[in-house]
């Protein structure tokens, strides 16, 4: 006899789900929304708490004497460096009759190049006129400062060539003192040195006129450079606007909220690893999800979708419970106050075949000391549990939240339905419930999953192989659909299965106006 098997196909899971991330993401945009929001009001306030002190701007044409065509601007920006000299900035102040500091003073303007010419001076000050007083000190200052470098480099580069022709002159000197003596004597020798010298003094010639030349364009150039280097735009106060300073202010402290807080989004859902997919909380818990409720809303269209929701839900309970040979329990996770919600519904549901004792197990015994209205359900606590006649039906409710007595679920139902807020518990808790509840021996029959994610369009049904029928002879082999078996059932026991099958009514509630419709 030959067993076929098949081996379950596992692919690895992905290091980063960048689906679970968007949607963790989107659950907290409470947290991003309000850091955004903070962000604009921030920036409404710098403009309306810190406006921006009073500032005049100037332009200059700074004429140079390297100007070239391809100039990368270099020769600009030594000119805004050295605006920002305590030079320049003493003798602003110095025009201005200031005692202030030249130090300080070059803390309160800056010099921006806007061509490979053009110069552009903000600064600041008191008011505008003292800003006005301020560029225009600064200007000149700046002006003069360029045309005194500019006057002594063209002064210093006709001296060095002056120099140059004087010493020229002097070896022409010695050169026609040298054909003086030499014009008496003859001889082959004497005539070629005498071609010689004749050969040196026109050459000397010729550089002693180039040289005084180049010394008088130098002279020359400068009364150019001099005059294109002139104030284009006089000193003029610079005026803030509020709306729009506050806009842009808004808008970038909307920006840089909005990215902080999506970060700190999205490292809190890794770090925190909450499940939210209906894929992934079912795989942790080992249960299909049966149903979804959304969470409250104060729009009145999705309100009335929600009753409906709700009331379909209870239905499907109804049923679970009436077929079920045992006591069932509902247990909260992160949502007490829809499982006594969903427990009252469900006891008056069932209350139609006879008399129902909704066990109160939950932490501070919400439903026991709740004022009853009438035609509610008779409310017992656990403690009280054994009073409840034994025909009669029960309805357990209790909590596996953190600080669970587990031995005391099994006295509220052998066969149990979580009641989960999506995101609430992390992947290790479900995983802890999963285990305690199969050691206690209590059969989940489904998940309610409350608050999803509207966006959620996974499958949080799983099927597992022992309760399907055989194919071909063979044993079938467990299939997971959208993440599998816990892997906390899977340790509680190899051998350990749910005795029963999930029945065929169960289904998720749909929460969307064309999903109803269907």
């Amino acid at each position: 006899m030959t067993t076929r098997t098949t081996p379950e196909s596992s692919a690895p899971a992905p290091l980063l789900d960048l689906q679970v991330l968007v949607v963790a993401v989107r659950r907290r945009r409470r947290l991003w929304g309000s850091m955004a929001l903070i962000g604009l009001l921030l920036g409404v306030a710098m403009a309306v708490l810190l406006p921006p002190p009073p500032t005049a701007t100037t332009k200059l044409l700074v004429a140079h004497q390297e100007d070239q065509p391809n100039d990368p601007g270099t020769l600009i920006r030594t000119d805004a460096a050295l605006l920002q000299t305590t030079r320049i900035a003493d003798q602003a102040l110095r025009s201005l009759g200031s005692r202030e500091k030249p130090e300080e003073f070059m803390e309160d303007y800056e010099g921006v190049g806007l061509t490979n010419n053009l110069l552009r001076i903000d600064v600041t000050g008191d008011s505008d006129a003292e800003a006005v007083a301020r560029a225009r000190a600064l200007a000149d200052a700046f002006v003069a400062d360029h045309v005194r470098r500019i006057g002594e480099a063209a002064d210093a580069e006709s001296k060095a060539l002056l120099d140059q022709r004087d010493r020229l002159r002097a070896d022409l000197a010695q050169v026609d003192k040298a054909i003086g003596e030499g014009s008496s004597e003859s001889g082959p020798k004497v005539s070629a040195d005498m071609e010689s010298l004749f050969a040196r003094r026109a050459e000397l010639t010729s550089q002693i006129s180039d040289f005084g030349r180049r010394a008088a364009e130098a002279r020359i150039g400068t009364p150019r450079l001099v005059s294109g280097t002139q104030i284009v735009d006089a000193p003029r106060a610079v005026r803030h606007s509020l709306p729009r300073t506050a806009g842009t202010n808004a808008a970038i402290g909307l920006a840089l909220g909005l990215a902080l807080g999506l970060a700190v989004a999205a490292v809190g859902a890794v770090v925190a690893d909450r499940p939210v997919l209906r894929r992934e909380i079912a795989a942790h818990l080992g249960a299909s999800v049966i149903a979804e409720l959304p969470r409250r809303s104060p729009r009145l269209w999705q309100r009335r979708r929600i009753r409906a929701a709700r009331t379909r839900l209870t239905a499907s309970l109804a049923r679970t419970v009436r077929g079920s040979a045992g006591p069932v329990s509902l247990l909260a996770l992160g949502s007490t106050r829809a499982t006594t919600g969903i427990a009252l519904d469900l006891a008056g549901a069932l209350a139609v075949d006879g008399p129902v004792a909704v066990i109160d197990g939950l932490p501070g015994l919400p439903l026991t000391h709740r004022d009853p209205k009438p035609g509610d359900p008779t409310v017992v606590s656990a403690e009280r549990a054994a009073s409840v006649p034994h025909r009669q039906r029960r309805v357990g409710v209790g909590s596996v939240a953190p600080g669970t007595a587990w031995t005391d679920l099994q006295h509220l139902g052998t066969r149990t339905v979580l009641v989960v807020r999506a995101g609430h518990g992390s992947a290790a808790w479900l995983h802890t419930v999963a285990r305690h509840l199969a050691d206690q021996r209590i059969a989940v029959i489904g998940v309610v999953l409350i608050d999803p994610d509207p966006g959620d369009r996974t499958d949080g049904t799983l099927w597992d192989g022992p309760h399907a029928a055989p194919r071909d002879g063979g044993e079938r082999p467990a299939r997971r659909n959208g993440g599998g078996t816990s892997h906390a059932v899977q340790a509680a026991g190899e051998g350990r299965r749910r005795a029963e099958r999930l029945p065929m009514w169960a289904a998720r509630v749909k929460d969307s106006d064309d999903e109803e419709g269907r």
